[in-house]
């Protein structure tokens, strides 16, 4: 029989998982809950992409672009977390908007900017993984209203990508990891994967302990399992916003 977490889940098991529309101005707009992590992810659609993508003969951008923001609203811990960027934050952001650039064909929509704004309203573990996931969805309303302004002509999201922690907390793996689960972790991975189940990113640390190969590939196997279940979440949820 598989352990049970301290929140009374299996260790293979995620937390209770929502992804609901947020009502906003922004043409996506989501949050996702993932046991009392919550994350406000909402998408921006503009007309005007970074200069790096625009060519120097014509002046024509060649592409479009994906990018994310991220941060931790004040409240969203029990010690106040005070506004403004920090190191932490803007590696999380670049990491969104690598994992989201990955599901988008950028050529398909040259000159069109999404960026994809991801909002921590509570805090409780798996904050990056869950922005990534909610964000996605957000991302995929966005385009949807692109392609009914007549901004982009194509489809360009080539599938859904999520996101999800594991670690081993006492020689023992676990999926989807609490705060609690996290503070006591001896490894911690953080996985990104499309829907061809092809990695996008693995962020593995050590926190206490070194971990094996056959470690890795179970933890990997873990991650797997729990993407697939979100990338379901995350289909429901754009059924429901998008295709209704």
């Amino acid at each position: 029989m598989a352990k049970r977490t301290s929140s009374r889940r299996r260790a293979n098991e995620l937390r209770p998982t929502n992804i609901e529309p947020y009502p906003s101005a922004a043409p996506g707009s989501v949050v996702i809950t993932q046991g009392t992590t919550r994350v406000l992810c909402t998408a921006s659609v503009d007309r005007k992409v970074p200069g790096f993508l625009i060519d120097s003969a014509t002046g024509e951008p060649r592409s479009g672009w994906v990018t994310a923001e991220y941060a931790m609203l004040p409240g969203s811990t029990p010690q106040r977390k005070k506004r403004g960027p920090d190191s932490r934050a803007t590696e999380i952001k670049r990491l969104i908007g690598r994992v989201l650039r990955a599901a988008v064909d950028l050529d398909q929509m040259p000159g069109v900017a999404i960026t994809c704004d991801c909002d921590v309203v509570v805090a409780d573990g798996g904050t990056r993984t869950a922005a990534i996931t909610g964000a996605f969805v957000a991302l995929g309303q966005a385009v949807a209203f692109g392609r009914r302004e007549g901004l982009i002509h194509k489809k360009v999201i080539t599938g859904p990508v999520a996101a999800v922690s594991v670690g081993i907390v006492g020689g023992r793996s676990y999926l989807d990891l609490d705060y609690d689960l996290d503070s006591r972790a001896d490894v911690d991975l953080n996985v990104a994967m499309n829907h061809r189940g092809e990695f996008v990113e693995v962020q593995g640390t050590g926190e206490r302990a070194t971990f094996s190969r056959d470690q890795l590939n179970s933890l990997l196997d873990l991650a797997t399992t729990g993407i697939t279940k979100l990338m379901r979440i995350q289909n429901a949820a754009l059924r429901a916003t998008v295709e209704r």
